[in-house]
């Protein structure tokens, strides 16, 4: 599957944005703690949830995918044992271990497959499986953990989402004060910290870099809805900036990408927020004039690594030379190759800064999508370039992003999927 791409295009209308895709990842698993079933609204319907759904029922569990709600059902779940093939297909898998340990203090898994994004081995999630009494063997190609966490003072050894999230999933029936320290903040981690609160869990702290859980005997399934995707949104906004359109991108949470906005203001970008039934709505204005801004791509607060990529695409339309630093992944930049081939000005400084001169006219071309983040990256490029771009390998936007090009076509883009 390609998408082919007629640039030059003025935007208008609303997009929708779904449920956050690094949310819903952790919640759908969290959800087998529990006793009885769980309904979880505002899932995106995008290829890495459909294979965590599929990982999920090859353990025995009833999932039920209906519009953008799923209902899932664990109590059938009588296997520890994950799929070599589908964890292989899915990085996002390694969150399955906490919860699994948890429920039966025993978990068997390969390495997880994923983006190619840099190496991002599972190396931290087993330390803070070491640090809770947990027993790991490796077994050929396999994985093998055993024993049921036990609660105490846990210290990341770096700043890790997922590591962060496999821990308080571990943790939740441990006996007594689990403490974790250099925990990661981003908003996810409290919505899922939120979710298992519902179902009866005891967490306090999720969002900040120190958290507490209190272990509790069981869970029970729970209702929720997923908090909006930020990084969605900020794509979107992105479009509307860079074709210099007016466009309205919601629902959000504004506080969620402070520094995100901040830059886009300090680079010229217009936009204004306003409420909506409840919920605050972002809506880009024309007339922009855009100057060059560097950026340094930090963990939460700081600015998304996964709006480095749009962001780049923005500054070749900027006047001046950014700078973009991001040393979070090692294969972050791999998508300025295909910036390149659209004729805009990057120089890759080293593995971690590039650099970027603008304002330069894009030009179609034929070009490959080769992670989530950076076909998102492409496809923002191909809106203003002149001619036709052909997006190769959309699978990776798939991943992440549901239905872009049927919301960009409703915005008002010539896009097509062949």
């Amino acid at each position: 599957m390609k998408f082919k791409v007629r640039g030059q295009k003025k935007l208008s209308g609303e997009v929708k944005i779904n449920g956050a895709k690094n949310a819903a990842l952790k919640i759908i698993p969290a959800a087998i703690l529990g006793s009885s079933p769980s309904v979880i609204k505002n899932v995106p319907k995008i290829s890495d949830i459909e294979k965590l759904i599929e990982i999920i029922k090859s353990l025995g569990a009833e999932i039920k995918f209906t519009g953008n709600n799923i209902e899932i059902n664990p109590e059938k779940i009588k296997t520890f044992c994950l799929d070599e093939d589908l964890v292989k297909k899915l990085r996002g898998s390694i969150v399955l271990a906490g919860p699994l340990l948890a429920k039966f203090g025993e978990v068997i898994l390969n390495q997880p497959g994923g983006c190619l994004i840099g190496a991002r081995p599972i190396g931290d999630h087993l330390d803070v499986f070491r640090q809770m009494g947990v027993d790991i063997k490796k077994e050929g190609d396999n994985f093998h953990l055993i024993g049921k966490p036990k609660s105490g003072h846990i210290v990341l050894g770096k700043i890790s989402v997922t590591a962060t999230e496999n821990a308080i999933m571990a943790s939740v029936f441990s006996q007594g004060i689990t403490k974790i320290h250099v925990a990661a903040a981003e908003p996810e981690i409290k919505d899922l910290a939120d979710f298992l609160n519902k179902m009866g869990a005891k967490i306090k702290g999720a969002g900040t870099h120190e958290i507490e859980i209190e272990g509790v005997k069981n869970l029970n399934g729970a209702e929720y809805e997923v908090l909006p995707d930020r990084i969605e949104a900020g794509t979107y906004i992105v479009a509307g900036i860079l074709t210099d359109s007016e466009i309205v991108v919601g629902p959000i949470i504004s506080c969620h990408n402070d520094l995100f906005f901040k830059k886009l203001k300090d680079a010229g970008a217009k936009f204004e927020f306003f409420e909506k039934d409840g919920k605050e709505y972002v809506r880009t204005l024309s007339g922009r004039k855009l100057i060059a801004c560097d950026i340094d791509a930090r963990t939460y607060p700081g600015f998304p690594t996964d709006l480095q990529p749009q962001y780049s695409v923005l500054m070749t339309q900027a006047d001046g030379r950014t700078e973009i630093f991001d040393t979070l992944f090692d294969g972050r930049f791999r998508y300025v190759e295909e910036l390149k081939l659209m004729k805009a000005k990057v120089e890759i400084l080293n593995p971690n800064r590039i650099a970027v001169e603008g304002p330069t006219r894009l030009k179609g071309a034929e070009v490959s999508s080769l992670d989530i983040r950076g076909g998102a990256a492409v496809v923002l490029a191909s809106l203003v370039a002149e001619g036709e771009t052909t997006i190769n390998n959309i699978e990776f936007i798939d991943r992440g992003y549901e239905d872009m090009d049927g919301k960009l076509r409703g915005l008002g883009a010539n896009i097509e999927r062949i």
